[in-house]
């Protein structure tokens, strides 16, 4: 039977307001609409910080008329109607041009809610033609104790306000949530009665109701709580279902033979594997003996050896007669992966195993020769970027799909290399972001997750500072004075810009900070590869230095090139960005400076710093900030200088964004993404729903006796959700 949350908007709300909602906020079903919660409450008593609004936020404010003038325009006819609004402290302008008949609304003395961009105007502040809806006056019946009863009420009782776009207004979302609350009939729950009541949690209806329509703080507040275990619980059910589903795929047993390709490999290792690498590599050989497709992700420090893991992998995978393809994020990590499986094999295992390398940059007789080599299986390891997706690759018996640094990719590219295989290929998935517990059970609950935590023997220290421009500005002239006395030592430099140009504000390899602003405040010139590279150029400390650039845009062949030449000693310092982010291995690199160091999230600063101290030569990683103390953007930097633990610094990350979205746009495929769950604060909650829907599995895998459950699942799980849980 289809649920009432399935229905159309339009049915309910009619085909305009309908539109606005699918054209604004991607909301097409009444199951869309209601489970787009309020962002926040205000009172009808309590007005808005106007200090705290932002150029460019779109925002919607609670404040009190205070002023309202109209002049004439001088430049052309008609004119401009000026309203101030307060919070009792600031003041913001509104601005009307030729609709004087609003000074008849908008009088003083009047509260409201009023919604609009902010924009500047002779360095002041402003909404141009914001939308508004003023809270009805007080009347006054006669009663003066009810009267005062009722206006008590009405400025207690919450205000929900909405995400809103520029054509669908907080208020008018919440017009259109109360007819479709007004119209909905009693709704299954997916929790259990006695789940419920043990939890002490209301039903799906009235948590719906409460949400969006409360007439205290403490029913939004319990409202939140039992949608929270909700979307918890059905998350871990789905997860943990699409976990059973893929269990029951067959899969090719891949087991290395006596003498074979993986024995040999072991035998000519020159150093022993840390504890870490053989329990991992015992966990992946189980699954690969396995007909059910193995799913796993191996998470571990910067140079704790997940590539030699997965390497050993493929060499069981070859054994057995099949193909490994390695996904790759870009082309310079992609070549360096190559460069470093032809050595780490050593020329009779590389000549036999023949690892191809595939980009979308190959020249076409060099693409073809590729080709050839990855569809005849005579290419045993195929290594290469996107371009692996294409379907002009093809592959004879791809038995291993190996995705690094996963959090580079969207759902639907891994997916689109797992299905060339005949039969489900395994599936290894590798991340050096160390990743904390509940967000893998969050994220990843569909997958088994190993850990390599211990470092091998012979990785030199780091040490990190913190240059913090804002207080020390002349600070910035010792980093260049420390970078000259390690090439004076012979070492080699790293200097990383969150941009290519002064004109790359929004360059796709600006990093965005975890609370997906970009901004620190500053209105200087962001650090660019451009600038710096003249600068460094220039500069008498350095002269006679090799100093060069990479960048995404380069050609590949010049990144290449690039890249080798640094390896090679070639180039003596290397001014980059982000591309060297992850699997640049320079054993003689000694230093990072990173510039503009508040403009990368915590994990891209500790995977930056990993590339140094790799070769028995101390590391040293300069943090260079403008950011100034106590601000959110500074803890960051400063959380990555205080440790070189990635699991202690994931954990303080996490704690560090604001609320976000931990799944993220190119991991939930759009409408999976959490809603009011928040792994950094429901651990605990999310640990309780996991094991809750594990139980429940286990004793009824099909849900037959819990067809509530069963279908919020398929109403949850629609295609697209289906395929992003499949492929992660």
């Amino acid at each position: 039977m289809d649920s009432p949350l399935d229905a159309k908007l339009s049915v309910s709300v009619g085909p305009r307001t309908a539109t606005a909602l699918q054209k604004g906020l991607g909301l097409a079903t009444v199951g869309d609409l209601l489970s787009h919660y309020p962002r926040r409450y205000a009172l009808r008593g309590e007005l808005t910080a106007l200090a705290q609004l932002s150029i460019d936020e779109s925002v919607t404010i609670v404040a009190e008329v205070v002023d309202v003038r109209e002049r004439t325009m001088q430049a052309k006819r008609g004119s401009i109607l000026e309203v101030t609004i307060s919070d009792g402290t600031d003041v913001l302008t509104l601005t009307f041009f030729n609709q004087a008949w609003r000074k008849n609304e908008l009088r003083v003395g009047s509260r409201g809610i009023f919604a609009g961009k902010v924009n500047e105007y002779r360095g002041t502040p402003q909404l141009a033609h914001p939308d508004y809806e003023l809270f009805p006056a007080d009347t006054d019946d006669g009663d003066t104790s009810a009267a005062d009863e009722r206006a008590r009420q009405w400025a207690e009782l919450p205000i929900p306000i909405y995400a809103a776009t520029g054509t669908i207004a907080s208020w008018q979302i919440a017009a259109a949530v109360g007819v479709v609350l007004d119209g909905l009939p009693p709704l299954p729950d997916p929790v259990p009665f006695e789940v419920r009541t043990a939890r002490k949690l209301m039903s799906y209806s009235r948590a719906l109701e409460l949400i969006h329509r409360p007439q205290k703080e403490i029913d939004w507040r319990a409202a939140q709580k039992s949608l929270r275990f909700q979307e918890a619980f059905v998350l871990q059910a789905a997860l943990l279902e699409q976990r059973a589903i893929l269990r029951q795929q067959t899969s090719v047993s891949r087991v290395p033979k006596p003498g074979g390709f993986l024995e040999r490999f072991d035998a000519r290792l020159p150093f022993t594997r840390t504890g870490d690498q053989i329990r991992v590599g015992e966990e992946i050989a189980d699954d690969l003996g396995s007909t059910s497709p193995m799913n796993r992700l191996v998470q571990g420090e910067v140079g704790s050896g997940k590539t030699l893991v997965a390497l050993r992998a493929m060499l069981a995978v070859a054994d057995s007669g099949g193909q490994s393809a390695l996904l790759a994020p870009t082309e310079v990590l992609a070549g360096q992966h190559l460069r470093s499986i032809v050595k780490t094999l050593g020329p009779d295992l590389a000549a036999q195993l023949r690892p191809t390398l595939i980009t979308g940059q190959l020249a076409t007789a060099d693409r073809k020769k590729a080709l050839l080599a990855a569809v005849t299986g005579q290419a045993q390891i195929v290594v290469g970027t996107h371009a692996l997706m294409s379907d002009t690759v093809g592959f004879y018996d791809l038995g291993l799909v190996v995705v690094d640094e996963q959090h580079r990719f969207g759902v639907e590219q891994r997916e689109a290399l797992r299905r060339k295989g005949a039969t489900p290929p395994h599936v290894l998935v590798l991340t050096a972001t160390p990743i904390p517990r509940t967000v893998a059970m969050t994220v990843f609950g569909d997958l088994d997750v190993s850990t390599i935590a211990e470092l091998p023997g012979g990785r030199s220290p780091i040490q990190s500072f913190v240059v913090p421009l804002a207080e020390k500005p002349s600070w910035v002239n010792r980093v260049w004075e420390r970078s000259a006395e390690e090439l004076a030592k012979g070492h080699q430099v790293f200097v990383v810009c969150p941009a290519i140009d002064p004109a790359d504000t929004s360059d796709p390899e600006l990093v965005e900070g975890p609370d997906g602003d970009a901004s620190t405040g500053s209105a200087t010139v962001i650090a660019n590869v451009t600038d710096t590279l003249a600068l460094l150029r220039a500069h008498p400390l350095l002269a006679g230095r090799r100093i060069e650039p990479l960048t995404g845009r380069m050609p590949s062949e010049e990144k290449d090139a690039a890249m080798r030449a640094y390896a090679a000693g070639e180039i003596d310092v290397l001014v980059a960005t982000t591309v060297i982010e992850v699997g640049v291995d320079v054993p003689n690199a000694s230093t990072m400076v990173v510039l503009d160091a508040d403009r990368f999230g915590v994990s891209q600063l500790h995977q930056l710093r990993g590339r140094v101290g790799r070769g028995g030569v101390p590391g040293l990683c300069l943090m260079v900030t403008r950011a100034e103390e106590g601000t959110l953007a500074r803890e960051r930097v400063e959380a990555v200088a205080s440790t070189l633990d990635g699991f202690e610094l994931a954990q303080k990350d996490l704690e560090l964004r604001r609320e976000g979205d931990v799944l993220g746009s190119t991991q939930s495929g759009g409408r999976s993404s959490l809603r009011l769950l928040r792994v950094a604060r429901d651990g605990e909650l999310i640990t309780d729903a996991r094991e809750l829907a594990a139980g429940i599995l286990s004793s009824d895998p099909s849900l037959a006796k819990h067809t509530e459950l069963r279908d919020a699942l398929a109403r949850r799980l629609d295609e697209t959700s289906r395929d992003f849980l499949a492929k992660n």
